[in-house]
């Protein structure tokens, strides 16, 4: 019998981390999972993973990454509105907490790693939809990607290891980051709908995005294990296909039979116009998006339904 597959997260308590971790244990990995809950929740990671708190910036890493086939780097500071706020600690997450990762990987010898870049790296260019070798960083957090990606390039020269970057665009699904200072805006957008609240729009609602199901993006996350053509490449996972802020809103309040009006506040700093990605690369290897917008938010909602309204109310009930 040959002996079951290893893979560790960084970031397992965190929505595509915690999803991943399902996705990985289901096909039949042994899941190592690494989170400081900083902004992850423990209640999302899945039983079966071999969790470990831990801050990727320490010291404990490479123990845990010893006999891995496979690690899976998507622990980050990545809310932008925090990021922009605070570049110190962005660049010591982001950056200094990267590093540590990759070089634990290297003295634990894992054969491969596949990490999180961002598509937040477009956020200067004007070219729609955006090729992987158009970058132009611009807020603190996609300076913090670049730094990180500078690092990837290094260790590839000159450790050998296997790896590749992912970039994503707007991925949304169950357990999204509704707790984040700013959420995004299908799960925000959800919440308060679901709850009877204005939902919030900054800016004028035009800005537009190329959203992305989880179960999409983690279907190229099993393809970049097992896939030797994925070893050293960039990649951009999205749709191909972009919808403003305000389209998304009218979308879900066209699913729950809502008719609330937005609250619109003052635009966001640091935040691209309009992302679309050119996802020509991925579709090469034979990867294709399959779930469509609609039935991605019905899922969302359904979601969001069953678990985080009914957890919010009770925590109100105990102020």
């Amino acid at each position: 019998m040959p002996s079951r597959r290893r893979a560790v997260i960084t970031g397992v308590a965190g929505f595509i981390g915690s999803n991943l971790a399902d996705r990985l244990l289901a096909e039949g990995f042994e899941v190592v999972g690494v989170d400081n809950l900083a902004y992850g929740v423990i209640e999302q990671v899945p039983s079966g993973v071999d969790f470990h708190k831990g801050d990727i910036r320490g010291e404990g890493l490479e123990p845990l990454f010893r006999g891995s086939d496979v690690v899976y780097h998507l622990a980050a500071k990545n809310c932008i509105a925090d990021c922009q706020a605070d570049p110190v600690e962005t660049a010591d997450v982001n950056v200094t907490g990267t590093v540590r990762v990759f070089e634990a990987a290297r003295r634990a010898a894992v054969p491969k790693v596949v990490y999180a870049e961002s598509s937040a790296l477009y956020e200067g260019v004007g070219r729609l939809p955006t090729p992987e070798s158009d970058v132009r960083p611009q807020s603190f957090y996609a300076v913090s990607k670049f730094a990180g990606m500078a690092f990837a390039d290094a260790y590839r020269r000159w450790s050998g290891l296997r790896m590749t970057a992912l970039r994503y665009f707007c991925v949304y699904g169950p357990r999204q980051d509704y707790r984040r200072t700013i959420p995004p805006v299908m799960s925000a957008f959800i919440i308060k709908l679901l709850t009877g609240e204005r939902p919030v729009i900054y800016g004028s609602g035009r800005k537009r995005r190329d959203f992305i199901y989880v179960d999409d993006v983690n279907d190229f996350h099993l393809l970049c294990a097992t896939d030797r053509r994925t070893d050293g490449g960039t990649y951009n996972l999205g749709s191909g296909v972009n919808y403003s802020v305000r389209d998304i809103l009218d979308r879900v309040a066209g699913l729950l039979g809502a008719k609330v009006e937005p609250e619109y506040r003052t635009d966001l700093p640091g935040e691209a116009e309009e992302t679309l990605a050119d996802t020509s690369a991925a579709r090469a290897l034979g990867w294709e998006p399959k779930v469509d917008l609609t039935a991605g938010l019905q899922r969302s909602i359904g979601f969001i339904r069953e678990h985080v309204v009914p957890d919010r109310a009770r925590a109100t009930a105990r102020q």
